[in-house]
Parts: C-alpha cells; structure tokens; sequence
C-alpha cells in the first residue's frame, strides 16, 4: 500500500514530503492510520545533525491514531483500537522491565532503532528501504510499528490532542512524578519553557509543589510558564538565573530543579540552583558529545543529579493515566496546542519551533 511522509535525505535538508510504499506488518506488529503527530524538537536534532542517525529516515515519534491491521501473534491491540505510538519500547519480559521496574529502560533499546524488531524495514522508495524513526516513522499517513511500540487508550479521546502525551507530555510531567517524586509544598526550578517544561511545571502545579520557577530568555516562553503555573519566573537573557533562583527560593536553593533544554550550561545551571541535599533532573535531549564541567564538591554536599527517558515510569500505563486526568479536566493538553498544520506544512512548523513562536505545533492528517 501507499502512504505519504515526510522523508530525511540529507542533514540540514529540509524533509521532504513524498509517496512512499509500505508493505504489510510482520508477526507481532501492527500497522496504524495516524491521526496526528507532534512536532517535537528530538525530531529536529536529527535533522540538523546534533543526533546522528541512519538515512534515509521517516521521522516522527510523537503520534496517535487508529489500529489498521495486525500482523500474526499480536494480542494487544486489534483493528480498530486506538492508539498512542510509544518510542521506547517495553517488552515486559526484561530485567528492566521485571526486575528493576525500569520499564523506559527496556532492553530493547540496545537493538538497532531504526528497523523492526526482524532488523528490516517497512517503508520502501523506488526500491530503496526508508527506516523509521523510533520504530514509529509518525511523520507518514501510516506506519508499522512493533507492537511494543503501541500502547491501547480510550477511545472517546480526541487524538490530534492527546498524541501530545506520546513524548512531550509524558517527557516532561513523568520526571516530577516518576523520578523526582516530588512532594507538596517543595520548591521547584524548571529550566526551559518550551512544549516539554511547561508540562513539567504542570505536573509541579498539580502535586501541590509550593514555588514553581520558570527559567527560560524567551520572554513569550515565561509568560507561558506562568499561565500552566509557575509562581516565579527568570529571563536568564538579562539576570544570573542561579542567583535569581536561589534568592527566590528562600532556602538558598531549591528542592527540585528539572532542566529541559539539553545544554551544557543549562545543566550545570540547574544543579548549582539546587541546595545541599537538592535533586537536579536532566530531561533536555543534548547534542552527541555534550560534556558537563562540575566540582564534586557540590555532589558530596549531596545533590543528586540524574535524568529521565520518557517520563522514567511506565509508559504503558502513564500515558492512558495522563489522557484520563485530561479527559476529566484537571491536565491541560488543548492549551498547549499552537497551531495545526498538514504534512506539506511540516517544514513551516519546525522552524516555527526554533524561534520560538509555538507551544506545540500538531501535524494533523485528517
């Protein structure tokens, strides 16, 4: 069968939209119709290069849509299911996934992310395998997935919407629940207001955190932050946002300091905005060879830094959990969304991203 998609020939190209062939999944996968698919900046480090990857490559991880047939041995899902695709995998057999209880930590991460499971491709282009990205290739009208890559949700909820939860939502709420596990009343640092750390400092908001401080240059970003609930915000473009942030944080330093942008300088920001004893969470997705400069002297004054895949839960129940408190009306998902816009418009919307001027954008197919 036929699909369109947004293929990646070249760094620093922009994608291009073409007819692809995609044949029929394999035992124990599953092809979807997608629905829509966000636009998200792990996408966009591929295409500059910052995370160098197989080419050609249809990308797209963050997507939702409707079960279209199911290859032998599938047993999770059936035609007509809707879905959410999930870019790491969970085999529920691992020790990550049994033992350690790490399910984001699945080992099937060690294998080659670009294939199926079977080491090949679905997607063909004048005879020429295309891979996917993540497993999940959602920048296309269909795709095949692993099944492990798909996870059921409910079918009353709107998936140009909720396919937010398949990365940025999850990524950025989840390490305040999962990792940091942060308790009422602490005192937060949120470093980046783009679509994943407003999601953080959502999820700080709804557990009761007591300061919740925005750091971002953009001043658009931090007007953001305040509207999904920050109490204090910092425009590290003209003040020292370590200092800003320890003075506002009354003890010195916060509790809890989650940094969302994946630099070098943020990182080592949101640690030393942290007080003795304080947690510093890396969510930011860094170029390949980013390196941190720190004096141990501020890990024996015991802060813990350390990091989340996906939200650092379970995937396979944390995203229907999110789309249930959505649903019900206490997650704002619709507020994050900027601007809808169709495949042929893909390029449009990460430049839009890099400037600033979105939340989230959403490719919407139908």
């Amino acid at each position: 069968m036929n699909a369109t998609a947004a293929v990646m020939y070249e760094v620093k190209k922009p994608l291009v939209i073409e007819d692809v062939e995609l044949l029929e999944p394999g035992p124990h996968e599953v092809l979807a119709r997608w629905v829509a698919n966000g636009v998200c900046h792990s996408d966009y480090h591929v295409i500059n290069g910052d995370s160098p990857h197989p080419l050609p490559v249809v990308l797209g991880h963050e997507a939702a849509g409707v079960v279209e047939r199911v290859g032998a041995g599938v047993e999770s899902v059936k035609p007509g299911d809707h879905v959410c695709s999930s870019y790491i995998p969970s085999c529920g057999k691992c020790w990550y996934c049994i033992a350690a209880g790490q399910p984001t930590m699945c080992a099937l991460r060690d294998k080659p992310r670009w294939f199926m499971l079977d080491g090949t491709t679905r997607f063909r282009k004048s005879g020429t395998s295309l891979h996917h990205f993540l497993q999940v290739a959602g920048y296309a009208t269909r795709s095949v997935l692993p099944e492990v890559s798909v996870i059921p949700i409910r079918k009353d909820a709107p998936l140009d919407v909720v396919c937010l939860v398949s990365c940025g939502v999850l990524a950025g709420a989840g390490p305040v629940f999962n990792r940091a596990k942060v308790p009422p009343g602490a005192s937060v640092a949120v470093f980046g207001c783009g679509g994943v750390g407003l999601n953080t400092i959502q999820a700080a908001r709804l557990v009761g955190a007591g300061k919740i401080i925005a750091v971002d240059v953009v001043p658009q970003k931090l007007a953001w932050a305040e509207e999904f609930g920050a109490t204090h915000v910092v425009n590290a473009a003209t003040e020292d946002p370590v200092a800003r942030v320890q003075a506002l944080s009354g003890t010195g330093g916060v509790d809890f300091a989650f940094e969302v942008v994946g630099t070098q300088q943020t990182i080592e920001q949101a640690l030393a905005s942290t007080h003795r004893g304080g947690t510093c969470v890396v969510v930011g997705v860094s170029p390949a060879g980013t390196r941190l400069s720190i004096d141990p002297g501020m890990i024996l004054q015991q802060r813990v830094l350390t990091g989340s895949s996906f939200g650092g839960g379970h995937q396979r129940t944390d995203v229907p959990m999110l789309i249930d408190l959505y649903m019900s009306g206490k997650y704002k998902l619709d507020e994050l969304i900027t601007r809808r816009v169709p495949l042929t418009d893909l390029n449009l919307a990460f430049d839009l991203m890099l400037k600033g001027e979105v939340k989230r954008s959403v490719v919407v197919y139908e």
